[in-house]
């Protein structure tokens, strides 16, 4: 023990000083934060590095200095430099321009002419710290005076004294406030009446008589001045008659940004001097008691640091007592940018993903940009701007590490703020930070480690979901942790071709699975899973390539939408390009509807925006786009909501009535325009009344919005007077009604009293109407508002109209002719009505009928609206020109569809020339059919009119939704639908939506479309034994229809036919003959022991049944080994009779062997090697399956002409015939699969020739058929060999075969020629192959034509094999003769080798 010590006592320090590194390190830095901390703690600082002043927009003049701030603190001090419209300034060599100390730019004697310009423009202050980063400054800009010069000049005017006088003097605006005045050449003093605007005018309110004289403005920006031509001023003695009112100087909207000052110029000239007051949105200012608003000299007003409240229309209002004149003006007001969240500073790991955030507000709403060390960040796969103004970095590395800016921009200026990024090592702890500062996928696993053994590689990795954007992850324990309840897992992984990792970790630990999101299409990623205990992470897992599957063709929704109002009636909208376009964009669609209908326009667009004219004024319309490519229309955008500008009203109120009251007032009653023309908020009405002998002199009275009458006062007694209304928007005044006049009473009536009976009634009959007139009442003293006439047969009570009091007679018509009607009269005021007075009158009879019959309507015409509403139509020629219906006649419509043919007639009538039906079926043809009445009198039916309603999106799901497992493929489904039972039009396409999480979010589902109308897809490759969930939506050329119901399938579990390929593929290459492998599509006969997926239910029988099999082809190939040996020593002269027989010219001979000396060959001999055949995929596509864009990684099949025995074992996986493997889908990770090999039964690509050479090996006929053969075409030797099939009776089945013995020998092997490459037919009256015996053919043709898997079970029926020609009697001859020869010694010697395979494979299952 003591010796052990001494040993090791020169490592203990060194381990006991390493311990404590690797225990203390961690720990004081998962404990620390931003706060300073000892050197040791393993966490760096963040360094204070800011602007302490930055530079501010300048005005400046030619020839003057200028300098612009600059500060910024860090330790140590910055490096700083400038640059000028985002180029570097030298300021080296600069005689003009150089750096100040505390880092500011002074710029001395500034250059500005017409053509050189050199210091005018936009500068930005850049500080730079070695080994820590850079920080730019907001921009300023520089602004340089342009040359003097006058755009108008004061003009001479006058003025009369006590009024006001404006001369005007406008330059550029650069120059305003450079701009001074001079009165006879001497400097003007500013004062309370005297005061210069701020475009430069003067203005001079209150004229005196010392105010005349000569003017002139100058110019006086540093150099020498500029003058402006004089002009005199006079002063007129005040007039004794009024003079008109108008305005020298109007106010002009404005743009101010917070905290300016601004001038609202308002001066007004007339006698009586005007007072000038203003409104704000309605609202009158008040000067006096403001601090901020100040009335100038002459009305002008001036508002003091302006907020964004200070926003509206201003109305100067000038009233002189007897007249008053408005001018308008709109101040907008704009925010600078201000931020409302500064980005922080971070620390993160390499590989993790941070967000910085940053938020600001400003009006207009600023834009933000983000800047990385003085570097503009151009937004990529790895820095993407989220959530507007938040920056995102994913897959951090330490490149990425500085200091990172926001910078916010709007038209009143610019703002920035800044954090620092830094990247700790792997094994340093991130201090805590506010819970926003990382994103979810890489906040976990930052907690400190301890020390203790570390997890091996999780096992395993497997792509479970691979879809267009995401991608599923599964995996097993680590070995060292079986159970692994308290492992952690981070899952890294990368773009192909980039070193950019990313992270994602596991959300609890346990779990064995994450879904990678957001990733690209079509795209191959790079996976490795690491798993973490409590003392730290483990090693990593071997990369797992993974390709995502494309993306669905179709662009995604346009970004950015936006919608602007122009005018009363147009909207301005743009969008930008879908960042997922999928293609070239073709057009866009642009689709509106106003709010509150349900009809949708829609106009095609070629660019990205699209001014939509003709719409509704003051109306809230929707908006969204569609973007359309080569397959057809996108997602849609969301809908914006905007509503156009108001205007003024386009109609007159409506229902005017005048109301004598008395002899001096009249109450005037009226109602809104109609709501479609009133183009924004009523804001009043405005009354004009006059007297109807003077129609000059106007009154106006105006009257609030929500009023509706207003009782007139003060007019003369027995006067008419004319009244007109109006009704006001906050944009004008719209159209007057027509005048309407009443007059006012004589002397005031009496009221208190219902009138008295009128004093007479005189009726006078027609054929359909009566004519009733009047007197009014005898007693005058009594107010009459009017007369009620009531009439009806036999009663007067049917019907009742009332008419105005100064009318005496009136028309009663639509009356029956030949009727006896009573008819009353009443006198009615505000108390009630009087008495009545009753007349009787009996309508004349119709002396002449009407000799014209009714005709049916014509032209009928059906005009289809949408989906479910048609237009009906037509016209009448019974009627006039005009098409006026004045009677009582009416028309029914009728319609009904054809589908179902026991429709009936659905009926509705109308009173115009035209109807609507609604409620009717999308996509259905509908014929219409008119007829008029009158009376008792009713046409026959119109010609018939027809119209198909447009197509709907698919209202009801697909049904009948089935998912069967593919007969011998147990990795491969087949599903099946029926359309919907709403279809709404023709159903373009299918999309299969399929999951194994039934919760999942349907866009975590993987998506496989179907085009067409198919109603069968398969998906292949699926995960063994795990239920999935399918649900279908159909598609047509309006939209896609709901899903289907989740139908739930579990693939089977793995059997021995499955387990085999895999089992055997490794560590087998490269041996001699094998076993035959029965392949993935292999299916045991049909008994009680198959499940329903062809898999058998009893292992042990399958084995026990397969070692059966292979024992009795291993003695049977013993036995023909031996037969071979001796039939080699046959005599020379019959083998120069085989080669005599080769050499035979090809002709046209007559059969004349016999069939009984035919001996067909023992074809069971190589069974096994038959069974390896390799076969070409059949050129025609399954015609009920149907293809998919998803790409696939089985490889194609090779011929085993120029193969080894060993790489032929390797392919015995069989495919299905006559089946494209393209049009089957692959799940399971896209794995690279093993080549599938076909057995040569059921299907065989019909192009394919016939050849049999000796190096494929795979004939049982003798070396003098491969003589033959060969002889008959040269190139047989080097072309690889395919045996020929049968065609199915039916194309559309393709069943799949299986590597099963059959139950007769002539049954693994039949050999007829191959159709030539032109579609199948099937003639039974062509020969059938002559390597077959008489015999043979007649008793074994059945068995002969349908060895596949399908007649091991049930009955099929016979199918002829199709050759191009009989071959000769000779040529048979001599090809039965060959059969029977025997082995050459070198073909001996592969055959040994060949069974020495056979029973090293038997061996292995055997003790298996």
């Amino acid at each position: 023990m003591a010796a052990g010590c001494g040993a090791r006592r020169p490592r203990g320090p060194l381990l006991l000083l390493l311990l404590l590194l690797l225990l203390g390190r961690p720990a004081t830095a998962a404990g620390g934060g931003p706060a300073p901390q000892s050197p040791g703690a393993g966490v760096r600082m963040f360094t204070p590095f800011h602007f302490l002043v930055e530079p501010e927009d300048t005005l400046s003049v030619r020839g003057s200095s200028v300098t612009l701030n600059c500060s910024a603190y860090s330790e140590p001090p910055p490096k700083i430099e400038w640059k000028k419209d985002g180029t570097f300034l030298n300021l080296v060599s600069d005689d003009r321009r150089q750096l100040l100390p505390d880092g500011s730019l002074f710029i001395s004697n500034v250059v500005h002419s017409k053509h050189n310009k050199p210091d005018e423009g936009y500068y930005q202050c850049v500080a730079t710290v070695e080994s820590l980063g850079t920080i730019v400054s907001r921009t300023a800009k520089l602004t340089v005076a342009g040359l003097p010069r006058f755009t108008s000049q004061p003009e001479p005017s006058s003025v009369y004294a006590g009024n006001n006088a404006v001369l005007n003097c406008e330059v550029n605006a650069d120059l305003a406030p450079f701009v001074r005045w001079e009165q006879n050449r001497q400097p003007l003093l500013l004062d309370d009446r005297v005061v210069k605007l701020p475009s430069g005018a003067l203005v001079l309110s209150n004229v005196t008589e010392g105010d005349g004289g000569l003017y002139r403005c100058v110019i006086d920006s540093g150099g020498p001045p500029k003058y402006s031509d004089e002009a005199e001023l006079k002063v007129l003695p005040e007039p004794e008659v009024p003079s008109d009112l108008v305005f020298l100087k109007q106010p002009s909207s404005l743009v101010k940004a917070v905290g300016q000052s601004v001038v609202l110029p308002c001066v007004a000239s007339g006698l009586p001097a005007p007072v000038i007051r203003w409104v704000k949105n309605e609202e009158t200012l008040d000067t006096d008691s403001s601090e901020r608003l100040v009335l100038l000299a002459g009305g002008s007003l001036e508002i003091s640091a302006v907020t964004e409240n200070d926003a509206g229309t201003y109305s100067c209002v000038a009233d002189s007592g007897n007249e008053t004149i408005e001018a308008q003006a709109e101040l907008t007001v704009q925010a600078h940018p201000e931020f409302l969240k500064r980005p922080a500073s971070l620390y993160a790991h390499e590989s993790m993903d941070i967000v910085f955030e940053c938020e600001v507000t400003g009006k207009p709403a600023p834009t933000v940009k983000w800047v990385k060390n003085g570097d503009m960040v151009i937004p990529s796969d790895y820095f993407k701007i989220v959530k507007e103004h938040n920056l995102q970095v994913l897959g951090l590395v330490k490149s990425d590490e500085g200091f990172y800016q926001c910078i916010a921009e709007n038209d009143v200026g610019n703002a920035q703020a800044g954090a620092q990024l830094i990247i700790l090592e792997h094994d340093v702890a991130i201090p805590t930070l506010p819970p926003t500062s990382l994103t979810s996928a890489t906040t976990d696993h930052l907690a400190p480690a301890t020390t203790g053994p570390l997890p091996s590689a999780p096992r395993d990795v497997v792509a479970s979901l691979v879809s267009t954007r995401f991608i599923k992850l599964t995996w097993r324990t680590p070995a060292s942790d079986p159970q692994g309840d308290s492992l952690t897992y981070s899952v890294f992984y990368t773009k192909e071709g980039t070193a950019r990792e990313r992270v994602e970790n596991t959300s609890r630990p346990g779990e064995m699975q994450v879904t990678i999101q957001n990733l690209m299409p079509a795209t191959v990623y790079i996976f490795r899973v690491t798993a973490q205990n409590k003392h730290g992470s483990g090693e990593s897992s071997s990369p797992l390539r993974v390709e995502t599957q494309p993306e669905v063709q179709l662009p995604g929704p346009a970004p950015n939408i936006r919608a602007y109002t122009t005018s009363p009636t147009s909207i301005t909208v743009t969008w930008e390009k879908p960042v997922s376009g999928n293609g070239e964009i073709q057009n866009y669609k642009l689709y509106y509807m106003e709010k509150g209908t349900d009809k949708e326009q829609d106009v095609d667009v070629s660019s990205h925006s699209y001014t939509i004219n003709g719409l509704k004024k003051y109306t809230e319309y929707t908006f969204r786009v569609v973007a359309y490519n080569k397959h057809g229309p996108g997602v849609s955008t969301q809908d914006v909501a905007i509503r156009t500008l108001s205007d003024v009203p386009s109609a007159a109120p409506q229902n005017l009535s005048l109301e004598v009251r008395n002899s001096k007032s009249i109450l005037v009653h009226w109602q809104p325009p109609p709501p479609t023309t009133q183009n924004g908020v009523i804001s009043g009405y405005k009354i004009r009344y006059r007297k109807a002998s003077r129609k000059s002199d106007v009154t106006e009275t105006l009257v609030a919005g929500t009023q509706l009458s207003q009782l007139i006062e003060g007019l003369d007694r027995g006067t008419e007077y004319n009244f007109r209304v109006a009704a006001l928007t906050v944009n004008g005044t719209g159209p007057a009604t027509d005048w309407l006049s009443a007059e006012t009473f004589e002397s005031d009536l009496d009221e208190t009293r219902v009138p008295d009976v009128p004093s007479s009634l005189h009726v006078r009959p027609l054929v359909t109407s009566i004519v009733v007139s009047w007197t009014p009442p005898e007693n005058q003293n009594i107010v009459v508002r009017g007369y009620a006439i009531g009439y009806g047969i036999g009663s007067p009570h049917a019907q009742t109209i009332k008419v105005d009091y100064k009318q005496r007679y009136y028309t009663i018509e639509n009356l029956d002719p030949n009727s006896h009607y009573v008819i009353t009269l009443k006198a009615f005021n505000h108390v009630g009505e009087g008495i009545p007075l009753y007349e009787s009158a009996v309508t004349r009879p119709h002396t002449v009928p009407d000799p014209t019959p009714m005709m049916p309507p014509v032209g009928v015409q059906a005009s289809i609206l949408s989906h479910d509403t048609i237009r009906v139509t037509w016209a009448d020629n019974s009627l006039p020109k005009h098409q006026k219906i004045t009677d009582s006649r009416y028309y029914t419509i009728r319609w009904k569809t054809n589908i179902p043919a026991n429709t009936k007639y659905k009926n509705a009538n109308a009173t115009t020339l035209s109807y609507l039906v609604t409620g009717l079926k999308p996509n259905t043809l509908y014929e219409f059919s008119v007829m008029v009445t009158k009376g008792r009198r009713s046409s026959t039916w119109s010609m018939t009119a027809h119209g198909t309603t447009f197509e709907l999106v698919p209202t009801s799901p697909p049904k009948d939704v089935t998912v069967v497992s593919k007969e011998g493929k147990p990795r491969t489904i087949i599903v099946n639908w029926q359309p919907p039972s709403e279809a709404n039009g023709k159903i373009t396409g299918y999309i299969i939506y399929y999951s194994t999480d039934v919760n999942a979010e349907i866009h975590d589902w993987v998506i496989e479309p179907v085009v067409g109308n198919r109603l069968t897809h398969q998906i292949q490759e699926l995960t063994l034994d795990t239920p999935y969930y399918f649900k279908i939506q159909a598609r047509n050329s309006k939209g896609m229809g709901p899903m289907s119901e989740a139908v739930q399938f579990r693939t089977p579990k793995a059997d021995s036919s499955d387990k085999m390929p895999n089992d055997q593929a490794s560590g087998s290459a490269g041996k001699g003959s094998r076993l035959p492998d029965l392949g993935s599509d292999y299916k045991p006969p049909m008994s009680g022991s198959n499940s329903p997926h062809g898999s058998p239910t009893s292992p042990l029988d399958s084995n026990v049944l397969l070692v059966l099999i292979i024992s009795v082809g291993v003695i049977t190939i013993v036995a023909v080994v031996i037969i071979a040996v001796f039939c080699t020593r046959r005599t020379t002269s019959h083998q120069k009779k085989k080669r005599a027989a080769c050499k035979s010219v090809n002709g046209s001979h007559k059969y004349k062997g016999n069939s009984k000396d035919v001996k067909p060959p023992d074809l069971w001999i190589h069974h096994e090697r038959l069974e390896l055949k390799p076969i070409a995929k059949s050129p025609d596509p399954n015609p009920i399956m149907t293809d998919t864009p998803i790409p696939r990684h089985s490889q194609d099949t090779t011929p085993v002409g120029t193969s080894s025995d060993g790489s032929t074992h390797q392919r015995r996986n069989s495919y299905r015939g006559h089946e494209s493997e393209d049009s089957m889908s692959t799940l399971a990770g896209r794995r690279g699969m093993r080549p599938k090999m076909m057995m040569p039964f059921d299907s065989q690509p019909p192009q394919q020739s016939v050849r049999n050479t000796p190096s494929t090996d795979t004939m049982p006929a003798s070396s003098s058929q491969t003589c033959c053969a060969d002889h008959q075409d040269p190139e047989g030797a080097t072309s690889s060999s395919y045996l020929a099939s049968s065609q199915e009776e039916d194309s559309g089945q393709g069943l799949p075969t299986a590597h099963v013995r059959p139950s007769h020998p002539l049954k693994s092997f039949a050999v007829p020629a191959v159709p030539p490459p032109r579609p199948p037919t099937y003639d039974p009256a062509l020969p059938s192959t002559p390597l077959l015996s008489q015999q043979a053919l007649n008793h074994h043709l059945h068995a002969v034509k349908t060895a596949s898997i399908g007649t091991l079970g049930r009955s099929r029926p016979p199918m002829p094999v199709i050759v191009p020609s009989a071959p000769e009697v000779q040529e048979t001859t001599r090809m039965l003769e060959d059969s029977e020869s025997s082995y050459e010694p070198d073909e001996l010697t592969k055959e040994m080798a060949h069974l020495e395979g056979l029973m090293k494979d038997l061996n292995a299952i055997t003790t298996a």
